[in-house]
């Protein structure tokens, strides 16, 4: 015979004060894991977002990063000429030549400044990429013109249309504001190659090449042949693997923001099973009139299970609540590759969510467990006498 569940509703509501303070324990340790969750799923959507398939990474033989990396024009030429690449609209190969460099600009959440990554490349590598003017236009080749990411207008005073930034060897005037949707664009200032390079003193000291292969077939084929190229002295990576292994950026973060939960779980554990052996100890006289109707030890004690893991599915549900308004909130984070910021936004998915209500859960179980246990174990007559 089983206890019907309104008992143990019954007893959480009349026990409200304790109830809510356990279940408010458990959801700020559910709340502090979902938001580490919503982090990792947001940068990892970013980048995602970022790489095209078609697309091959041109980076130094060794490199694995475009910061780290070093491209010179003549290798530039020779890819050009390679079989199996694509054709722009006006039949040139599509192969772009890049540059980037770390600038340092004040930000709303650093007034004394934050890296950000500014990219030197062709009109071809505009063309390449998944990105529309939000406002102005496109900088003109030889000029000292930049256009900014939509995130960088946002998150940095200095970068808004019309302003300038000082930077290299002088001021550049922000002519326009890219949106590339949901990717790393968003985070980048971009400028006319030559220009960006002759301030910087690179002109043949290029770090990457972008190439866009005609078809799917076309890119394993493509990559062995840059690896197999001892003259060229460089390998390529399919775009959406290169951006892939940058997820790794937020890891610290995450795993900060998880072992602290893990921390505020073990905390809020030991409180649910402060609370399930309270309850237990002022129900002893209705533990002992229940196993005088009939009711088993073993319903007893999955009683007492299901009231523990009943509190802490509610305080579950209301730490995935209280991490809701994130969800969307834009934040950045520092790239140890590019060694600069990258604007992302929170994602709390219902995947997220559910991992929260099922790691409290679990922690109502590891909490309830003993007191459950103690509860099944008295006996008839001594539950039945004591106060």
């Amino acid at each position: 015979m089983k206890i019907p569940l309104a008992y143990n509703l019954r007893n959480l509501i009349v026990r409200k004060t304790t109830t809510l303070m356990t279940a408010a324990g458990i959801s700020l340790a559910v709340a502090v894991l979902v938001s580490s969750l919503a982090l990792i799923e947001g940068l990892r959507a970013t980048f995602a977002n970022t790489g095209n398939p078609l697309q091959i990474l041109v980076l130094r033989k060794g490199g694995n990063s475009e910061l780290g990396s070093s491209v010179t024009r003549e290798s530039f030429a020779l890819l050009r000429t390679m079989s199996g690449i694509a054709r722009g609209s006006s039949n040139e190969p599509m192969v772009s030549l890049e540059m980037t460099q770390v600038i340092n600009l004040p930000s709303v959440d650093e007034p004394k400044g934050m890296n950000v990554t500014l990219r030197g490349l062709l009109p071809t590598g505009i063309a390449m990429r998944n990105v529309h003017l939000a406002t102005g236009r496109w900088f003109q080749t030889g000029q000292r013109e930049i256009v900014v990411g939509k995130s960088i207008a946002q998150r940095y005073p200095d970068a808004q249309f019309g302003h300038r930034l000082h930077f290299g060897r002088g001021d550049w005037q922000i002519v326009g504001i890219m949106d590339g949707g949901q990717s790393t664009v968003n985070s980048e200032i971009w400028g006319d190659l030559n220009q960006v390079s002759s301030d910087y003193n690179r002109e043949d000291n290029l770090s990457s090449i972008l190439v866009r292969a005609s078809d799917a077939a076309a890119v394993p084929s493509l990559i062995k042949v840059i690896d197999d190229d001892r003259q060229l002295n460089l390998s390529g990576i399919q775009e959406p693997a290169y951006y892939a292994s940058q997820t790794s950026s937020g890891v610290p973060l995450a795993f900060l923001g998880i072992l602290v939960a893990i921390i505020m779980a073990i905390g809020s554990s030991f409180a649910a099973m402060n609370t399930m052996y309270a309850a237990v100890s002022r129900r002893s006289r209705e533990i002992g009139t229940l196993r005088v109707l009939g009711f088993s030890r073993g319903s007893i004690l999955t009683s007492f299970l299901i009231e523990a893991l009943l509190l802490s599915i509610a305080g579950g549900i209301l730490g995935c609540l209280i991490t809701l308004p994130l969800n969307g909130v834009t934040t950045g984070v520092g790239n140890f590759f590019t060694f600069s910021e990258i604007a992302f936004h929170f994602r709390v998915g219902l995947s997220n969510m559910t991992v929260g209500v099922v790691f409290a859960a679990i922690v109502g179980v590891l909490g309830g467990v003993f007191p459950a246990r103690s509860a099944a174990k008295k006996e008839i007559l001594g539950a039945l006498h004591e106060v």
